[in-house]
């Protein structure tokens, strides 16, 4: 059996950047900003949002080389041999980067050109679509963390 540690540190690592955040976004920031009017209050957003989800990408093509490399390289059976902690994992991982997709390319794309043309009502309206699916990975990713955690304590 090769060894895995390297990818799993990665992996951890990637995880923690997304995850935590969103859980900054969602919990620090966002009520911070609250207090400044829109005009200035969605650039803001824009600027934060743009630097964090580029640092997303990183972090769901660094999860799934290396989700997929310590499945294959690390547990004996490949994708059968992981568990099934490892099985929830994938599977709520998929959903959660179903989610970012979407939202990059849907909402968010919308609030940057509304940002861009400053219709801050219309901009508005596009960043809570976006504070929704965020709220909603974070609950995700924090439910996934906690399976990775303890998964393979349970399982055996």
């Amino acid at each position: 059996m090769l060894d895995y540690t390297l990818p799993l540190a990665l992996h951890v690592l990637a995880a923690i950047i997304w995850v935590g955040g969103m859980f900054f976004a969602h919990m620090a920031v966002r009520p911070s900003v609250l207090a400044l009017a829109p005009p200035e209050r969605l650039p803001l957003m824009r600027a934060i949002m743009g630097r964090f989800f580029a640092w997303v990408w990183v972090a769901i093509i660094t999860l799934l080389a290396t989700g997929y490399g310590v499945l294959l390289l690390g547990y004996r059976g490949g994708f059968g041999g992981g568990g099934p902690y490892v099985d929830a994992m994938q599977g709520i991982g998929g959903v959660m980067m179903a989610l970012f997709l979407y939202l990059f390319f849907a909402p968010w794309q919308s609030f940057k050109n509304a940002v861009a043309a400053e219709n801050f009502p219309k901009a508005a309206g596009h960043m809570a679509r976006i504070r929704w699916i965020i709220g909603v990975n974070l609950v995700l990713g924090l439910i996934t963390a906690a399976i990775g955690a303890i998964g393979a304590f349970v399982v055996g």
